[in-house]
C-alpha cells in the first residue's frame, strides 16, 4: 500500500491578464492557447522533469464550452506536447477552480498514488462571459433556494456593504487604490515579471507581445473613485475602482511529493499543509473564505496568528476586508497582498487561484522569517476556498516565531 506523502508546490506561472472583451488583447486568442502556452513555459523552466514523469493534468474553467471545453486537462496536456501516456482532465468549482485542481492533485500526490502533477486554470471571459449558455433550475427561484441577486457577483457584493455597515465604500475605494499601487510598486521593482510567460497576441495593427497585465491603472486616486458609476445598483457602493475587471488568462503549477521532487532535482517553492472548501449563503458569497480559512486553519493545528503571509483574492475589496474584520486584521496590514491584487491585474475566475499561490512562493523567498501563508478566495454560488502552505525557507533564527 502507497504510503502518504508530502505535496510541495514545486513551480507555477501564468500568462499575463488581458482585459475581457473586443478591446483586451486576448480577443483574437483562443483559450486553450493561453493555458498551452502557460504549461510549454513551465516545462521548459524546469528541464530535470521528464515530461512521461507527469502523472495527470487537472485544468480549470468556470464555462466549459467552446475552446474552453473537451476535457481541458487531456486536450492542453496533448496540445502542449506532453506524452500521450499522461492523462488529464477537467474542473469546475467557479472561481476556485485553479485552486480545486491544486487541491485535487495535491490530494492524489499525498494519497501516495501519484508523484508528479500539474494544476492550473483559464478564463477567457472575453469569449466565454460568466454564465454563458447556463440554464439555471427554475426551481432556484421557484422555491426561493436562492435570491435572484445571488447569481449576480456584484449583487452580492452589495449585500455584504448592506449587512456590515463598517464596510463602507471608502475602506472599499482605498483598498482598491492601495492595490493599484502595490501592484505597480511589484512591477517597478521587477518582483511579477519572471513569472510571466509572453503570449503572442494578433491585432489590427498586426502581431505584437503581451508582456503584462493589462489591468494596471496606478494613477487612480480617491477623488477619482468617488465618481465612478455603481453599476449594480443606484447610489451603490461597488464600483469597477473597488472590484477586478472582466479578465482573460491562464495559470499553472507544478506539484509533487517531496521525495520525487528532491530525487528529479526540482525546486520546493512551498509545502502544502491543509486546504478546505466551505459554503455560504449564495447572496452574500464574499464571506466565504471565512468558514474555509477556519476549516483550513482547524485542521492544520494554526490559529490566524500564524499566518504570516496573506493571498488574498480581490474579487471586489469589500470581500476582502470582510475577511479581514472577521479575524481582526488591518486593511493596511503588510502581510496583506504586499504586491496587490485582482483589483489591478484581473481575474479570470478559474485561473486566478494558482496566481495567488504563484506570488505567496515568491514572498517566501523573501521572508525566511515567515513559516505560514495562506491563499484564499470566495466562490460563485457562496462558496470559499483556502490553502495553508508553509515556506521551506523558514528559519526561526530570522525572527521567526514558529
Amino acid at each position: 500500500m502507497a504510503e502518504r506523502a508530502d505535496v510541495v508546490f514545486v513551480d507555477g506561472v501564468r500568462t499575463p491578464f488581458g482585459r475581457a472583451g473586443e478591446k483586451g488583447q486576448y480577443w483574437n486568442t483562443r483559450a486553450d492557447d493561453l493555458i498551452v502556452k502557460a504549461m510549454i513555459g513551465l516545462l521548459e523552466r524546469n528541464p530535470n522533469l521528464p515530461p512521461e514523469r507527469v502523472d495527470d493534468v487537472a485544468i480549470a474553467a468556470t464555462t466549459q464550452t467552446g475552446d474552453q471545453g473537451l476535457t481541458l486537462g487531456r486536450t492542453a496536456a496533448i496540445l502542449a506536447g506532453l506524452p500521450l501516456s499522461v492523462p488529464g482532465f477537467a474542473i469546475d468549482r467557479m472561481c476556485a477552480g485553479a485552486m480545486t485542481s491544486v487541491a485535487t492533485i495535491g490530494s492524489m500526490i499525498g494519497f501516495g498514488q501519484y508523484d508528479v502533477g500539474i494544476a492550473g486554470g483559464v478564463e477567457h471571459m472575453g469569449r466565454h462571459p460568466m454564465g454563458a449558455g447556463a440554464d439555471p433550475n427554475p426551481r432556484f427561484l421557484a422555491e426561493k433556494l436562492v435570491d435572484p441577486e445571488a447569481l449576480n457577483m456584484g449583487n452580492t457584493a452589495e449585500r455584504l456593504h448592506d449587512r456590515f455597515p463598517s464596510l463602507t465604500k471608502e475602506r472599499a475605494d482605498r483598498f482598491g487604490m492601495r492595490s493599484q499601487q502595490k501592484v505597480a510598486a511589484a512591477y517597478a521593482a521587477g518582483k511579477i515579471q519572471p513569472d510571466l510567460i509572453p503570449v503572442a497576441i494578433k491585432s489590427a495593427s498586426g502581431w505584437g507581445l503581451a508582456t503584462e497585465d493589462e489591468g494596471m491603472r496606478p494613477e487612480t486616486t480617491m477623488e477619482g473613485l468617488a465618481t465612478l458609476k455603481t453599476p449594480f445598483r443606484p447610489h451603490g457602493r461597488v464600483t469597477a475602482g473597488n472590484a477586478s475587471p472582466l479578465t482573460d488568462g491562464a495559470t499553472v503549477s507544478l506539484l509533487a511529493s517531496a521525495d520525487a521532487a528532491k530525487d528529479l532535482g526540482l525546486t520546493t517553492k512551498m509545502r502544502m499543509v491543509s486546504f478546505a472548501f466551505a459554503g455560504v449563503e449564495p447572496e452574500v458569497m464574499g464571506i466565504g473564505p471565512i468558514p474555509s480559512t477556519e476549516k483550513a486553519l482547524r485542521k492544520a493545528g494554526l490559529t490566524i496568528d500564524d499566518i504570516g503571509l496573506f493571498e488574498l483574492n480581490e474579487a471586489f475589496a469589500v470581500q476582502v476586508l470582510s475577511l479581514l474584520d472577521h479575524f481582526g486584521i488591518d486593511d493596511d496590514d503588510p502581510r496583506v497582498n504586499p504586491w496587490g491584487g485582482a483589483t489591478a491585474i484581473g481575474h479570470p475566475l478559474a485561473a486566478s487561484g494558482v496566481r495567488l499561490m504563484i506570488q505567496l512562493a515568491r514572498q517566501f523567498e523573501e521572508h525566511p522569517e515567515v513559516r505560514y501563508g495562506l491563499t484564499a478566495m470566495c466562490v460563485g454560488l457562496g462558496q470559499g476556498g483556502s490553502i495553508i502552505w508553509e515556506n521551506p525557507h523558514f528559519s526561526a533564527k530570522k525572527g521567526g516565531k514558529r
